[in-house]
């Protein structure tokens, strides 16, 4: 950490919420703002440059999202701790931010208090979780562990994803449409769900289905 003001870079697409973070922070006597970008590669540049001690990083962005700027911090310029700071709260989006090396998560509702107050803990390397990312976090961990999908079941439900019917799978797939349906019941068991919308929806949650 550098003597005086701690020093924050501001990363979000959208030009109204990144002034709006930023007029949040400008009573902040003990935090400076010192660069402002709109996509994960103007960010970088602005690390490299003003060499912050905390980069907060929404997570869906242009050119370079929040989970690759992540990463390139983290492994270029170790000493800028990154805080995301987004709308999304899924199982999927919090676990890939901490893998990519996010030191915390905080969500868009937070107040100034607390988000001043994370940012001072993330930059004395200290991990920082919104309460409802936290509780999510938690109950994950008391859940049995997750049995993987097949590769074929993954097929299935990306078909279903696209909207297809049983019988629509079973010509993209070239397989019975009964043995679509044992797919789909395997796959409603794995996940505990007893439909096909919530099926995917689960399966994205967790972390077990990518789209693009």
């Amino acid at each position: 950490m550098t003597d005086g003001p701690l020093r924050i870079v501001v990363v979000d697409d959208h030009t109204v919420m990144r002034a709006g973070v930023v007029a949040l922070l400008a009573s902040e006597s003990g935090i400076e703002i010192v660069g402002e970008a709109g996509d994960g590669r103007a960010a970088l540049a602005l690390v490299e440059r003003h060499a912050p001690d905390v980069a907060l990083v929404d997570l869906r962005m242009p050119v370079l999202d929040g989970v690759a700027t992540t990463a390139e911090i983290v492994t270029r310029f170790p000493r800028t701790r990154v805080l995301i700071l987004t709308t999304y709260d899924t199982d999927a989006e919090i676990e890939r931010a901490v893998e990519a090396g996010a030191i915390g998560y905080l969500l868009k509702d937070t107040t100034r208090e607390q988000l001043a107050d994370a940012i001072h803990a993330a930059a004395r390397g200290e991990t920082v979780l919104a309460p409802r990312v936290a509780e999510r976090l938690v109950a994950r961990m008391r859940q049995p562990a997750q049995i993987p999908l097949t590769a074929r079941e993954e097929d299935v439900l990306n078909a279903v994803a696209d909207g297809l019917t049983n019988a629509e799978i079973g010509r993209r797939l070239v397989i019975a449409e009964a043995t679509v349906k044992t797919h789909l019941l395997r796959l409603f068991a794995k996940l505990d769900v007893n439909d096909r919308t919530r099926a995917v929806v689960v399966a994205m949650e967790r972390g077990l289905l990518r789209r693009p």
